[in-house]
């Protein structure tokens, strides 16, 4: 029989444990993302699986918002982040710091994020795109891969804040 385990017994670290531990060497790129709920949400799942850094892009709302808290649940004080008015600065930003781009996007020659290889401790950047329209065709270009989740349904689209899950826990799993 399994026993859910009591909060105590989680051993969550403090914000200043989590501030001082090696992060992955992921990036999270947010192009125009419109929900505040979905930026909590990463901001969130980018704390389970220690991101680096959060770039948060031209519409993007930054914190403290109340709605960014709803989901982020405290994770703004603990993952790092900026704001970047255009979407190619944080770009240009995360390639001068050695960073692979890849934008999450169905693209012609994207690559299928299954099929995707990187090598442990390889810096990624993963650019995430506005809910209705995606990835801005600039950030495409400027990219070094377009990556694809694969799906086998009548939708062809991911909500943002799940497509970012899917997406660090197989990057984090390739490269820590």
């Amino acid at each position: 029989m399994n026993r859910k385990l009591k909060l105590a017994e989680l051993n969550r670290l403090s914000n200043q444990e989590f501030k001082g531990l090696q992060k992955a060497p992921i990036r999270i790129i947010l192009d125009n993302i419109r929900s505040m709920n979905n930026v909590g949400s990463v901001f969130r799942t980018s704390d389970a699986f220690k991101v680096d850094k959060i770039f948060l892009c031209g519409v993007t709302a930054t914190p403290p918002h109340r709605d960014i808290q709803k989901t982020a649940l405290g994770a703004t004080d603990s993952v790092s982040w900026q704001y970047f008015e255009n979407t190619m600065d944080a770009v240009r930003s995360c390639k001068k710091d050695g960073y692979k781009v890849l934008s999450i996007e169905q693209a012609e020659n994207s690559v299928f994020l299954n099929e995707f290889n990187a090598e442990k401790g390889e810096k990624i950047a993963i650019v995430m795109g506005n809910e209705v329209t995606g990835v801005d065709q600039e950030v495409i270009n400027q990219s070094d891969f377009c990556i694809e989740i694969p799906q086998f349904g009548t939708k062809h689209s991911l909500n943002v804040s799940v497509c970012t899950g899917v997406v660090i826990w197989d990057i984090f799993n390739k490269v820590n």
